[in-house]
């Protein structure tokens, strides 16, 4: 038996819900401009964070903090700002988050600079 596809206006309801209440502007403007993007987001979604993951939905929101961060994504920093408000994501834990990406980061910038140190 087929499932029935959630409509366009139940999507929404649901991310907003999980965000505390806040949808990113871009998301709005997509599902109005390209609504089949939204399916595809949410397709995505479940392919990377399924229901059933070995990881907790904390850990997810963390890594999806970190990685946007890192990545310069504001639209996805606020958002998982907002999910981690839903969540009771622990001051503590954010800034261990930021902490992990200021030195991975760091670290990729001693990693490019081999060559420099190789010369010197």
């Amino acid at each position: 038996m087929e499932t029935q596809k959630p409509t366009i206006e139940q999507i929404l309801t649901k991310m907003k819900g999980s965000m505390n209440g806040e949808l990113p502007n871009v998301v709005k403007l997509a599902s109005e401009k390209l609504p089949e993007m939204l399916y595809e987001q949410i397709r995505s979604n479940m392919f990377a964070m399924p229901e059933n993951g070995a990881l907790e939905n904390e850990t997810r929101t963390l890594i999806y903090l970190g990685v946007a961060i890192a990545t310069g994504g504001k639209t996805c920093i606020k958002a998982m700002l907002n999910k981690a408000k839903t969540q009771n994501i622990s001051k503590d834990k954010l800034i261990e988050t930021y902490k992990i990406v200021r030195y991975a980061e760091s670290s990729r910038i001693l990693s490019n600079a081999e060559q420099l140190f190789e010369e010197l």
